[in-house]
């Protein structure tokens, strides 16, 4: 698989110091807490400043996953600040892991290695990251990789604060064009850089949405309660014609 001929380039992975919760809730969003090391460069809408994220501690979200364009989003460890909300296209592999993997691009010495995928414990896929196309291109020159890149111009200061999949800035990043830039500048289809997953097995690992908090089974028990009131009134009138 294309994902796996990069090997050479890409293989600088780390199974970094991590924590999952093991609510539902975190089954759905994959929320995962990563410790780097050292610094780190990541892509797509980031917080003014925060295009290389210090050495430290900070929790990964999906806050969108409903087609092939995934949403991540990067927090302080806190989860008060969001550092980026990127784009991601999903990436199969050849056998799931029970550990998180983050995979990276290596640079050149002395340079912050650049964040390529993250693979999240037991799923057979993962997400392969977006670059802006003109960092896309200079990363595919000196990795001799092809890089997911796209032209869709977005300010980092607006994006920052998204809190829900249907803001303005999401459905941008979503109905971005995204293709692959090779080592020699050319654009290619995305099929170059990732290996794509079959929409069956992408079915499988996305769990269905869960109610809200707010909901409750109140509803239900007081129709059940309203249909044993209704049937015991009714045996109680035929019971006096009976009589």
């Amino acid at each position: 698989m294309k994902f796996f001929k990069a090997a050479p380039t890409v293989l600088c992975m780390a199974l970094l110091g991590f924590a999952v919760s093991s609510a539902r809730a975190d089954d759905w969003d994959k929320k995962t807490t990563i410790t780097f090391s050292g610094p780190v460069e990541i892509p797509g809408v980031h917080l003014q400043g925060y295009g290389i994220l210090p050495a430290g501690t900070y929790v990964f979200k999906v806050l969108d996953s409903k087609s092939d364009r995934h949403i991540v989003q990067i927090f302080s460890k806190d989860e008060n600040t969001i550092y980026a909300t990127i784009l991601a296209i999903p990436n199969l592999r050849l056998k799931a892991t029970d550990k998180t993997v983050m995979t990276f691009r290596e640079r050149p010495a002395g340079q912050p290695e650049a964040l390529r995928a993250w693979f999240y414990p037991g799923k057979e896929w993962g997400e392969e990251f977006v670059y802006p196309k003109a960092r896309a291109i200079t990363l595919a020159k000196e990795t001799h990789t092809a890089v997911l890149s796209t032209s869709a111009d977005i300010t980092p200061e607006v994006a920052v604060a998204v809190k829900t999949p249907d803001e303005p800035i999401v459905v941008q990043l979503k109905q971005a064009p995204v293709m692959a830039v090779q080592p020699t500048g050319e654009e290619v289809e995305i099929a170059q850089a990732v290996t794509p997953v079959p929409p069956a097995v992408l079915a499988q690992n996305t769990p269905a949405e869960t109610l809200p908090a707010t909901a409750s089974s109140l509803p239900l028990v007081a129709l059940f309660g309203m249909l044993a009131l209704a049937g015991a009134l009714t045996l109680g009138l035929l019971q006096k014609r009976a009589l």
